[in-house]
């Protein structure tokens, strides 16, 4: 469970970090952490960025709006990691450095579209085919990676997903394994401006075993801002408090 320091939960990340990458031969420096704000008032992302975390992820176009305004710093990088509509594409191509939930030709093309110059994409892969999960199958992927080698303003830089989730992380391995030989099965293709050289994958639960199944990207939010579930209850108490 994370505490409520943020610069500690930090800390105590990369120092996880160290050891999964050192544990699989890796050089952790491979390793982007994308902190996952999804939630969390802006005050806490600025501790972050204080602290040391340069790349920030968001779930809602309209909330990260809010936020990237609030901060305004030029060192952060914003990646777009929820369910993109593709009415929402224009304003997402001009506000975030990269999109790692494309799940269709269809947004592939508004996207390159709307872009105003090369905007950075990963293809998100529903790799356990969960219904309730977006993302395109590992064949569809290979489709998907193809279709995009053509179009002009869009740089295809590798492959997200969300497996399952287990209590025990290991349980998690064989997705990340998955990815990863997908990754590499589409790099067999030669696909014109295709190479894929991220892996976004592993939370804040399974990121150790995602690191050392090849990740470069863990996407951490409860370990480092605490669970939204206490964050919602207290913007909802103290909503509670103001009405009273």
């Amino acid at each position: 469970m994370a505490g409520n320091n943020i610069s500690e939960n930090i800390l105590n990340i990369y120092d996880r970090i160290r050891r999964a990458a050192r544990k699989a031969g890796r050089d952790p420096g491979e390793i982007t952490v994308v902190a996952v704000t999804k939630m969390v008032e802006a005050k806490k992302v600025k501790e972050a960025v204080s602290a040391g975390l340069r790349v920030f992820g968001e779930n809602y176009v309209q909330e990260a709006q809010e936020k990237i305004g609030k901060i305004k710093d030029k060192k952060v990088k914003w990646h777009f990691i929820g369910h993109l509509q593709k009415n929402k594409a224009k304003v997402a191509a001009g506000l975030f450095d990269m999109i790692e939930s494309v799940d269709s030709v269809e947004l592939a093309k508004e996207l390159d579209k709307r872009a105003a110059g090369p905007l950075d994409i990963m293809i998100e892969v529903n790799i356990a085919r969960e219904k309730t999960k977006g993302g395109v199958s590992p064949d569809e992927a290979v489709k998907l990676a193809r279709a995009v080698s053509g179009m002009a303003n869009l740089k295809l830089k590798g492959l997200m997903s969300i497996p399952p989730f287990f209590e025990d992380p290991e349980m998690s391995r064989p997705y990340f394994a998955m990815l990863r030989r997908l990754a590499e099965r589409i790099n067999k293709e030669k696909y014109p401006g295709v190479f894929l050289k991220d892996l976004s994958m592993g939370m804040s639960s399974d990121f150790e075993v995602a690191i050392e199944e090849g990740a470069t990207m863990v996407r951490i939010g409860t370990a480092i801002f605490g669970s939204r579930e206490a964050v919602t209850a207290k913007k909802k108490a103290s909503k509670a408090a103001k009405s009273a």
